[in-house]
């Protein structure tokens, strides 16, 4: 793969894997039953389960923006972040899948009036997972691999094209001459005209 690809899939990776964790985020975690306190399962979010990952999937969005601008040594330190954020997405929504209860406690009280988790555990009945803390940890997860490995490659990517600055000097360096001939009492496009008919 070329620097340049590998660039392009790296960033688009980069924003395919924060935004998957912030779609699982949006969707039910967990159906909870409450026995006699609700005749049907009670949908739990991600907003309620894992919290702190739209912070970390939003953060990982913004480090992409930074990342493709950003100079080698700069990237790397990024990826060094990236690695970090996706390792903190595994560990919230793994937090929740290992400890489902304690992850729906705040809804629970909210609807009861109940504290303290083991009368929480008293109260439900059931609770059933649904595919999308999974979903958040596996992006989280992938995107913690990504990290490592833009640490790894990342020294290879094109940097920023510098033709601009080239070209600039050049032209502030012919507008200056042109003046000094003008001082001299000369004209600048008769020069001009000159070297032309002499090629």
């Amino acid at each position: 793969m070329t620097p340049r690809r590998l660039k392009t899939v790296s960033l688009l990776a980069g924003v395919l894997l924060p935004a998957l964790m912030l779609l699982a985020w949006t969707q039910p975690w967990f159906m909870v039953e409450l026995g006699a306190v609700t005749a049907e399962p009670v949908p739990a979010g991600g907003d309620v389960a894992g919290p702190a990952l739209p912070a970390l999937a939003l953060a990982g969005l913004a480090l992409v923006a930074a990342m493709a601008i950003a100079g080698t040594l700069f990237r790397v330190v990024l990826a060094a972040v990236q690695t970090a954020i996706g390792f903190g997405g595994v560990i919230v929504a793994s937090a929740a899948i290992a400890n489902p209860v304690g992850a729906v406690s705040r809804l629970v009280t909210d609807l009861t009036g109940v504290s303290g988790e083991s009368s929480l555990r008293e109260l439900v009945t059931a609770i059933s997972p649904t595919p999308w803390p999974w979903l958040a940890m596996v992006s989280a997860a992938l995107l913690a691999a990504l990290g490592i490995l833009n640490l790894v490659t990342t020294r290879r990517w094109p940097g920023a094209s510098r033709k601009y600055e080239r070209s600039a000097p050049a032209t502030a360096r012919g507008a200056a001459s042109d003046w000094d001939a003008l001082s001299e009492g000369n004209d600048p496009t008769e020069q001009g005209e000159q070297g032309s008919a002499s090629r």
